[in-house]
């Protein structure tokens, strides 16, 4: 048997484990992500389920609460977008989500995820062979945000998105739709074609078509702010480099604690939920 045919015959089993295997929504799911969100749209207002606002002691410790909140999609104000690098050494890998701000002064983010099993560690190389299901993760900013600013203490940068209201609203539609959509159908997450940002970029582009490119800042999401301030989709009249140290929010997120405020201090916006002009 020649070098080839054992190869061939070696992969086979792996082959068949691979293709085989198929998501699910039934797992020994870690407590973070026991739930998945799902949405009832009615008109001008959708009830969302199973918001997350988990109370974070330590990132190993911590409460979860899952609540259903109601909100009226006319007041949808401003899309935000989140960018957490990983590695101070290199900006590539990085989690990216989107938050939307309502005239409220609420916020809900929505960010697309692996969906941990207990005893699962991410995995960009698990994550090419269907070892992660893809969830939306629907939360208040206390948790999602204040988690990796206050938590793991990796940098944060929260850029005010540049968008009217008709294509922030949809573009909430849109996201929410999709949770719905995993809720009854379970995917994969892939490293290279279903992450947070490839979902966020999938959800752009389905509102203004073709607004964002294919780029190696997508496949390299700590990038992704570059990408979309070049592409103007960042509202500011600040240099970039200025606009990545006005929006980089630890400093203020530690400041904020648990604040009920915290979202309006985190962006240096009046804690009485008066909204104000930023990075002008």
């Amino acid at each position: 048997m020649n070098k080839r045919a054992i190869a061939a015959t070696l992969a086979l089993p792996f082959a068949i484990w691979w293709l085989t295997r198929t998501p699910s929504n039934q797992r020994d799911w870690t407590p973070d992500n026991a739930r998945v969100p799902t949405a009832d749209f009615r008109g001008d207002s959708v009830y969302v389920h199973n918001v997350r606002n988990a109370d974070y002691r330590t990132t190993a410790d911590y409460t979860v609460r899952w609540e259903d909140r109601a909100y009226d999609l006319r007041q949808v104000e401003r899309a935000w977008f989140l960018v957490e690098p990983f590695s101070k050494d290199w900006r590539g890998p990085a989690h990216t989500l989107v938050s939307f701000q309502f005239a409220d002064g609420r916020f809900l983010a929505v960010s697309a995820e692996i969906r941990k099993e207990k005893g699962e560690v991410f995995s960009p190389v698990k994550g090419l062979l269907r070892q992660f299901e893809m969830t939306y993760v629907v939360a208040d900013e206390r948790d999602v945000v204040r988690l990796r600013t206050n938590f793991r203490h990796d940098p944060v940068y929260l850029y005010p998105g540049r968008a009217d209201r008709a294509k922030v609203r949809a573009l909430l539609v849109d996201m929410l739709t999709r949770a719905n959509h995993l809720a009854a159908h379970p995917e994969f997450y892939n490293t290279l074609t279903n992450t947070c940002t490839t979902s966020i970029v999938g959800h752009v582009n389905g509102i203004s078509p073709k607004r964002v490119p294919f780029s190696l800042k997508v496949l390299f999401p700590g990038y992704s702010d570059r990408l979309a301030y070049d592409l103007g989709l960042i509202d500011t009249n600040l240099p970039f480099e200025q606009a990545r140290e006005r929006y980089h929010v630890n400093a203020r997120a530690m400041r904020a604690g648990n604040s009920p405020d915290f979202s309006l201090l985190i962006r240096g916006l009046p804690a009485n939920g008066t909204p104000s002009p930023v990075g002008r």
